[in-house]
């Protein structure tokens, strides 16, 4: 879990602490932490008590996003950081149109995926 710059922060337009995400996919805190801690949700430490985000855009209902641990994954095999990963998945891309995570919600993942195997090359 990394401290985020100001930069990052500034692209996710909305964060959720672990015990909102626990409570809007109906587990405990701890089963949070293992999605974070298995790469399937990035968390990142901000704010004035440090406390642990995880970007709100991550979570559609009940459910993590179809098509982000895939995504986190291929991202992770080529080298990024959680931060960069953040930048990457936040920034718009004119291809798309759209975010990178705004595609995912949108269940446009295999578009995502095809560009986040393309940064491999």
């Amino acid at each position: 879990m990394t401290e985020i710059d100001a930069k990052t922060d500034a692209l996710v337009p909305a964060w959720l602490t672990l015990p909102d995400i626990a409570e809007r996919l109906d587990v405990e805190v701890t089963r949070v932490r293992q999605l974070v801690k298995e790469g399937q949700l990035i968390a990142v430490r901000r704010g004035e008590n440090r406390a642990l985000h995880v970007p709100a855009a991550f979570i559609s209902g009940d459910k993590v996003v179809k098509g982000l641990s895939g995504t986190l994954t291929l991202l992770k095999d080529d080298g990024f950081t959680d931060e960069e990963m953040l930048e990457w998945l936040f920034t718009p891309d004119p291809s798309l149109p759209g975010t990178p995570a705004q595609a995912l919600a949108e269940n446009r993942g295999t578009e995502v995926k095809r560009r986040a195997q393309a940064l491999a090359v």
